[in-house]
């Protein structure tokens, strides 16, 4: 009887600590789920926008023939002007892991970039004015912070000039044309998005030729004889803008 009555006693100890454990572990708290905390600044989507600042720019022009002479080199000087030039951009953008932000993008800006020279040797006068700077270029980004993008900018440019050469004293011109040539263009900038779709940047552009451009002066009434002179630009502008953002999608979803 003794034994059967410790048997008894040692069960009633142990269901006691066992339904003990199971309430205390029923009362405590279970472990945090992570939480999911959107990002409001989704670099993914498309843009539009608009943009002002200041073009300079450096022409050379060489005559390389006439239509009565021939094959002639003459060097017709160089000019420095400077404007302040506005437009729009618009574009796309893909955001690539956290960090790396790819997209394309094209620029449309006008002005008046223009200035006056003396060809060298002569007492001719030859002006250029810079009337539209188009690019279309590819972007690469890195995101400082998830409003702060850095980033650089490589594609093409064309540029529309105006270009006459005026006879002595201010006589009217001797030839005119206006004409586009393409180039090469390359820049870095940086852009802070300050709002879900809105942001502001800031950047500087270097556009410059690789082959000499040769076109056809039309030479005006009375003069019969036109030229062809080559013409080699280098501009650089700095553009400050503010674009409005398309997403595609909602905001980026962040685990924290």
């Amino acid at each position: 009887m003794y034994r059967q009555l410790k048997l008894a006693f040692a069960a009633g100890v142990l269901f006691s600590l066992g339904a003990t454990g199971v309430a205390s572990s029923a009362d405590m708290p279970l472990k945090a789920r992570p939480v999911l905390v959107p990002n409001l600044y989704n670099w993914t989507g498309c843009y539009l926008g608009a943009n002002v600042g200041g073009a300079w720019d450096k022409i050379d022009t060489t005559q390389v023939g006439d239509d009565v002479a021939g094959p002639v080199f003459v060097d017709y000087g160089r000019e420095k002007d400077s404007s302040i030039v506005g437009g729009g951009q618009a574009g796309c953008d893909f955001m690539a892991g956290k960090d790396l932000v790819f997209g394309v993008q094209s620029t449309f800006d006008f002005g008046s970039v223009s200035g006056t020279h003396t060809i060298p040797g002569t007492t001719f006068t030859e002006t250029n004015k810079l009337e539209s700077i188009v690019t279309a270029t590819g972007r690469i980004g890195y995101l400082w912070t998830p409003q702060f993008l850095g980033y650089g900018k490589f594609g093409v440019a064309f540029l529309q000039d105006r270009n006459q050469v005026f006879l002595p004293s201010g006589a009217p011109f001797l030839q005119s044309t206006t004409f586009w040539q393409p180039a090469l263009t390359a820049g870095i900038g940086g852009e802070w998005m300050f709002a879900p779709n809105w942001s502001v940047f800031a950047e500087w552009n270097y556009i410059w030729t690789e082959d000499d451009f040769a076109q056809h002066f039309n030479a005006a009434p009375p003069n019969v004889a036109g030229e062809t002179l080559v013409y080699r630009p280098r501009v650089q502008t700095v553009l400050v803008g503010v674009n409005y953002k398309f997403h595609w999608d909602g905001p980026v979803v962040a685990k924290y």
